[in-house]
């Protein structure tokens, strides 16, 4: 089996058709976790989750692009959400209110299993230096405050992080992290940061952004670096659709070609990387 560990199948692109897209991948030994990135889009995923009985998750949190600093102005995705809403606020204890809406619900298994995805992204910024600095020190204000959700509810972390990885890893090296654990999504950083998150216990996600070439990154010569037991695999959809997937709307379906590549580069058998990657999800986040 695979476990997809970051999906968005509870975005509105997947409003009509979740239902046949979910029955499909477990189908297929494909398990699923749904991550929020605001408070509309982790509540979507906590319904999800709830219908079923094992193999679709859910994780709740604010993502830095959605948090409202009143410095940029961020564009609507369509394929997120429906409605043109604003940024928004972290509320702490409207979060820890969604959580414990179904960890105190007797479910056979549990359903909540991260705070996520939260993080860092510097990607759309002010142009001043003054409000450049603000505009930071917002994002990383709100991380901590998830951090400590997720240490109140003993969940682990996603991260997301974009051109903000030396933040990042300052602000947890300063972090009392305790038994906090988590992956970095996505992960784009150096080889180098690598070593660092390593040093720190998490875990890295590849989705289909391996399969992209760029000056400044070697995807292959990351992967070849960091130790199989901290890899996860993923797809981010309904983006980074891998080459050669049968529809342009990634779904969780298209982990099995992450996977694929990944033992390519690793050297080897697709048997034993879904074996340790599926062992690594679920140790992660206890599913």
């Amino acid at each position: 089996m695979l476990i997809d560990t970051h999906s968005h199948l509870n975005f509105v692109v997947f409003k009509n058709d979740f239902k046949e897209v979910i029955k499909k991948c477990l189908d297929n030994d494909i398990w699923m976790i749904n991550v929020g990135t605001k408070y509309e889009t982790s509540k979507r995923a906590i319904e999800i989750a709830k219908e079923y009985q094992e193999g679709v998750y859910a994780a709740i949190g604010l993502h830095p692009l959605h948090l409202e600093t009143g410095l940029v102005k961020i564009k609507n995705d369509d394929e997120e959400i429906t409605l043109k809403t604003k940024e928004e606020f972290f509320d702490y204890e409207k979060y820890k209110e969604l959580a414990n809406s179904i960890i105190s619900e007797k479910i056979k298994s549990k359903k909540l299993v991260a705070i996520g995805e939260i993080g860092l992204d510097y990607y759309l910024k002010p142009k001043t230096k003054k409000k450049l600095e603000v505009f930071k020190e917002k994002q990383k204000e709100v991380l901590l405050q998830q951090l400590n959700l997720a240490k109140e509810l003993n969940l682990p972390v996603i991260f997301h992080c974009r051109f903000a990885h030396q933040d990042l890893i300052e602000i947890l090296k300063n972090y009392n992290l305790g038994k906090l654990k988590g992956v970095i999504h996505c992960f784009t950083g150096t080889l180098n940061q690598a070593k660092e998150y390593l040093e720190m216990g998490f875990y890295f996600g590849f989705n289909g952004i391996i399969f992209k070439k760029t000056e400044n990154l070697d995807f292959n010569e990351i992967i070849k670096k960091i130790p199989l037991e901290k890899i996860l695999i993923e797809t981010d959809c309904p983006y980074l659709t891998p080459p050669g997937f049968l529809e342009k709307r990634n779904n969780p379906l298209g982990v099995k070609l992450v996977a694929e590549k990944i033992s390519q580069i690793k050297k080897i058998s697709f048997e034993k990387l879904a074996r340790i990657t599926t062992q690594n999800a679920k140790e992660l986040f206890q599913i």
